[in-house]
């Protein structure tokens, strides 16, 4: 009976309807089922909210043996890419073509690998999974989030604006890296991780046949510019057809590789330092000649005087020992007496 009762509560207890409100100006109202009015307003979602077509995935990691500039690198970088992935460390003996396989694992479609060799020399490869083109960069002048001190700050997670030189759209290798990097580094639309703001740029300027990567902060007062970081410069090498490998498409003519730059900077100093040698012995030479040019005058001879010859004197008596005394009276007694000696003969 209890139970009966507790049912007919629950059956007679009216159901709630949706608020009511009369139609404003500007405000979407959905009519009511019996076609009277507008009853109820609607609310529109949220703009994070839309749906997520973009699905782009970048995996961002590296090979073993970096050194700590390159690894805040890359930290940075997956900071300021909501939609980017990491990975372990990849072991040298592993060929790139694997990477290919941990893309597919990982559910990305673009990679951005960076490469050590030497602990010196960073490489970075940017490829489309997993037909491709890749290209591969040599890395220079690179300056993090950490070390630069940088009076700029953007919000985590918003969307870039990519800004490119006018080169980008006038050859043709320059056109492919402008669309892989506009594939890899703008942020999806309605990205779950992202943010619906726009407040930083990216900008990609080449100078010196090298590609220089700036991050700049938007400012809201006067639409200025702030560096916030990081930074660095791509040198290209090559572009491949496929992932991480291929047919080559275009070989940069300008590229010097780092072997040959440190052995070039050590011919020059080897050239210097023989140089230097080669102006002492010639500077030798000099000194030596401008002796040897003045010849003998014969006329020096007038000038020379013969030193007088000194009568050579045969001692034949063994001289007298002197006795060692070391009394100065008794010295002087001994001589007295010797005078004395000296005198009486005389006489």
């Amino acid at each position: 009976a209890a139970a009966k009762r507790k049912r007919d509560v629950a059956a007679a207890r009216p159901k709630k309807r949706a608020k009511k409100a009369p139609s404003a100006p500007g405000v979407d109202a959905k009519p009511s089922p019996d076609g009277a009015g507008p009853e109820e307003y609607s609310i529109p979602p949220p703009v994070s909210q839309g749906k997520w077509k973009n699905k782009e995935r970048v995996l961002i990691f590296s090979s073993r043996g970096i050194n700590f500039r390159t690894r805040h690198l890359m930290q940075d970088l997956r900071t300021l890419m909501p939609h980017s992935k990491a990975d372990t460390k990849m072991d040298r003996k592993d060929q790139l073509g694997v990477i290919n396989e941990v893309c597919e694992m990982k559910n990305c479609n673009k990679c951005i690998f960076l490469e050590a060799k030497k602990k010196q020399d960073l490489y970075m490869w940017l490829s489309n999974i997993p037909q491709g083109p890749s290209a591969k960069f040599l890395v220079q002048n690179v300056h993090t989030l950490a070390e630069l001190k940088m009076t700029g700050n953007c919000l985590r997670g918003s969307r870039p604006l990519l800004s490119f030189d006018p080169i980008f759209d006038k050859e043709p290798h320059y056109a492919l890296l402008k669309e892989l990097f506009i594939q890899i580094f703008s942020t999806p639309q309605y990205h779950p991780k992202s943010q619906p703001f726009v407040d930083h740029v990216f900008t990609f300027t080449v100078t010196d046949e090298r590609i220089w990567f700036r991050n700049y902060q938007i400012i809201e007062e006067d639409a200025s510019l702030v560096e916030i970081g990081p930074r660095f410069v791509l040198n290209l090498i090559k572009i491949f057809q496929g992932s991480f490998g291929g047919p080559t498409l275009y070989e940069n003519p300008h590229y010097q590789s780092p072997n040959t730059h440190r052995r070039l900077l050590r011919l020059s100093m080897a050239a210097k330092l023989r140089e230097k040698l080669q102006v002492k012995e010639v500077q030798k030479i000099k000194k030596t000649g401008s002796k040897a040019l003045i010849g003998e005058d014969p006329t020096e001879v007038v000038f020379k005087t013969p030193a007088e010859e000194k009568p050579v004197e045969i001692q034949l008596v063994k001289p007298e020992v002197k006795p060692i005394v070391k009394d100065k009276k008794k010295l002087r007694k001994i001589q007295r007496k010797k005078q004395k000696k000296h005198f009486r003969t005389e006489a």
